[in-house]
């Protein structure tokens, strides 16, 4: 899109090499998230659905205006939710008529809001999405601040949110919440919390592949890898990368 914030640049990402890499994982399943370079034209991602039904399911992003035979469309092609990329930008008015009748549209289909937005910012957004009724999920351990780690109150605020049992946690891209491994070490700290306030069921892991302004010290195998040491037990870890994901995302496996 003319007006994106950035771009990876020089290579391609096409869902056949992400598919190859599941399989040399021994994953089975996967689900595609529309990046924001790409703006509200998900066309190649409804594409790539179409071609692994079966497999891969997706995340759209769109125009509050956008209609519901688009949204129909989506679904059709295997689209399970919209996203809010919302990292420098301004929280949306969940209050006028546009995002009113989207978010209605969203909960009849039983889609899920996912949410990528640092920690100290997500209050003015999860709570609109949450009085609509909606299902969410937070990105990237709600991207507590590099400094404060699991002190940030805004990831204080992400934890009193379990008993909703209408949020969801995504166990990924720790390596964007601080670096020099100071995003993993939030994590580690952050599992424990997140277990008790959310409990295993509310948490899903995913790679953050192809890893965008990280693809030369971040690969899908060491992420898959840091799940085994904040999940240690396996069939614990079964719940966080088959069975919670496979409702989530509205899987038949």
């Amino acid at each position: 899109m003319p007006d994106r914030r950035r771009a990876p640049s020089g290579y391609d990402a096409p869902p056949q090499d992400y598919l190859r890499i599941l399989a040399a994982n021994a994953v089975t399943h996967g689900v595609l998230v529309q990046p924001s370079f790409l703006g509200t034209d998900n066309s190649y991602l409804v594409a790539a659905l179409g071609r692994f039904p079966s497999q891969l399911r997706g995340i759209a992003v769109v125009e509050p205006s956008v209609t519901g035979a688009q949204l129909d469309q989506m679904q059709h092609a295997g689209v399970v939710g919209i996203r809010l990329n919302l990292i420098g930008l301004p929280t949306p008015d969940f209050s006028s008529a546009q995002w009113v009748r989207l978010l209605k549209e969203v909960r009849q289909r039983n889609w899920q809001v996912e949410v990528h937005q640092v920690a100290g910012k997500l209050k003015p957004v999860l709570e609109p999405l949450l009085a609509a009724d909606l299902n969410v999920v937070v990105d990237h351990f709600g991207r507590p601040d590099a400094k404060d780690g699991v002190d940030d109150p805004g990831f204080e605020y992400l934890l009193t949110l379990g008993a909703t049992r209408r949020v969801w946690v995504k166990l990924s891209g720790a390596y964007r919440n601080g670096a020099s491994g100071r995003g993993e070490m939030t994590a580690k700290a952050a599992m424990p919390l997140l277990r008790k306030a959310f409990g295993l069921d509310r948490l899903i892991w995913g790679s953050d592949w192809p890893h965008t302004l990280f693809e030369t010290t971040v690969n899908y195998s060491n992420q898959l890898r840091l799940l085994d040491e904040w999940v240690p037990d396996h069939t614990e870890r079964q719940i966080v990368l088959r069975d919670t994901p496979a409702k989530l995302f509205q899987f038949v496996v």
